[in-house]
């Protein structure tokens, strides 16, 4: 059996994770990169609720903590778009498993 690390510890894998994705905006971040990469417009449009200040924020610190790529493109008016990075890539089977557990919650609290 796994044994689990307190969550202070700062080795605690779940506690790096969340450091790392902890907030909802970068999993919905994560999330959306799931399918391809986005420009920050794209991104506004995606989760229509999180403020200009906060994507941004958020995007900054998803690329400093390399789940994330940002790419300039200087061919024309500069664009960037943002894709995940390997590391990224791992968390699909998280985020597909906070999708099943929050379908079966809801559909726990419909019954």
């Amino acid at each position: 059996m796994q044994k689990y690390a307190r969550s202070n510890d700062e080795f605690c894998p779940v506690a790096k994770t969340l450091e790392m994705i902890g907030t909802p905006w970068k999993v919905m971040i994560v999330y959306r990169l799931l399918n391809g990469k986005l420009r920050f417009n794209e991104f506004k449009k995606e989760i229509p609720n999180i403020s200009e200040k906060m994507l941004s924020c958020s995007l900054k610190d998803l690329e400093k903590d390399k789940i994330i790529i940002r790419t300039e493109y200087h061919d024309g008016p500069i664009r960037v778009e943002y894709e995940l990075s390997t590391e990224g890539k791992q968390l699909k089977p998280l985020i597909d498993e906070m999708i099943n557990f929050g379908n079966r919650y809801t559909n726990c609290k419909k019954n």
